[in-house]
């Protein structure tokens, strides 16, 4: 990361419309804005479409930067919200699970027999890629409420009004998401052996 004055110089350039600024402000984010839509899509396709979306309105919008909290922040919350956009345009399409339905009607059966005492071993010896190929196999409701509460630091109120959902569908939808990320790694790593 460039340090404060270097990193201003080429939001100042930015502004100026300076393409050699704007393609090292794009050079120096691209690795981490594309891991946060990652999170958030099923696969690499849908993060790329997310992330040129957002450097698009990075760009577009670098006038309306305080310079209130990081720039690197400031970036990362045009990529969620551009996320959070996209999943109330397609919520028709995806499955809000409330508290009385059964996850395994929604996620398929994944297989549970497993030794318990080796499981925390496992867990340890899971990679990042593994994790965002596991949250990728989520439904996307669970995906999005996942990545807004663990990532996000949003309050399961914060996802509800976000998402146009309620409090305990937020919490349930959590909670399931958390219960698929686990098997599926589970699963993930018995098929490696």
């Amino acid at each position: 990361m460039p340090e404060t004055k270097q990193l201003q110089a080429l939001i100042d350039g930015c502004l100026k419309g300076d393409r050699r600024s704007q393609q090292a402000v794009h050079k120096l984010f691209y690795g981490k804005m594309k891991a946060v839509c990652m999170r958030y899509t099923r696969d690499s396709d849908q993060a790329m479409d997310v992330l040129q979306e957002g450097f698009l309105k990075v760009f577009n919008n670098l006038d309306k930067f305080t310079g209130v909290g990081t720039f690197e922040g400031w970036i990362r919350r045009i990529m969620v919200n551009l996320s959070i956009d996209r999943f109330r345009k397609l919520k028709h399409d995806f499955v809000l699970l409330s508290d009385q339905d059964s996850i395994e009607r929604y996620e398929g059966d994944v297989n549970e027999d497993y030794e318990e005492s080796n499981e925390l071993e496992e867990i340890y010896s899971i990679t990042p890629e593994q994790i965002i190929d596991a949250m990728q196999q989520l439904t996307p409701a669970y995906r999005t409420v996942f990545n807004l509460y663990v990532y996000e630091d949003y309050t399961h109120q914060d996802i509800a009004e976000a998402l146009g959902i309620s409090v305990g569908t937020s919490k349930s939808n959590y909670a399931k998401a958390k219960k698929n990320m686990k098997k599926l790694l589970i699963k993930n790593l018995h098929q490696l052996k």
